[in-house]
């Protein structure tokens, strides 16, 4: 099982600023069997949930940054990344909290947000 947890505001498309990854890398993980995915924000968890339901993509958490180490108390996974765009919020609370840290651009070259029959997916 791998967790991901995402960072929104200079990380996702959808974010301000935008990121590189899409809301279709996103859906494309979702679906896949192993993965749990949600959202790790400076934003409000009211707001962090509204954006996925606009987007129609069912998350399995959304928390505040300082809360990441909640998640991994929540879940059972074998690897638990967080993804975000700051050194100094994002990559601090995702090693304190034990989880690996992923920059959006390297994340982008994960096979997780591509299709099986995708290059890139191997």
């Amino acid at each position: 099982m791998i967790l991901i947890s995402l960072d929104i505001d200079g990380t996702l498309e959808v974010g301000d600023p935008p990121g590189v990854l899409t809301m279709d890398m996103v859906r494309r993980a979702r679906e896949k069997e192993g993965f749990l995915i949600g959202s790790c924000s400076d934003r409000p968890m009211s707001g962090q949930r509204k954006l996925w339901k606009e987007h129609n993509i069912e998350v399995d958490f959304v928390i505040p940054k300082h809360m990441l180490p909640d998640i991994m108390a929540k879940f059972e996974a074998d690897v638990y990344v967080h993804i975000g765009d700051r050194e100094d919020l994002d990559k601090k609370y995702a090693l304190a909290a034990g989880f690996d840290f992923l920059w959006p651009d390297e994340a982008f070259e994960k096979a997780w947000f591509y299709a099986d029959d995708d290059p890139r997916a191997q």
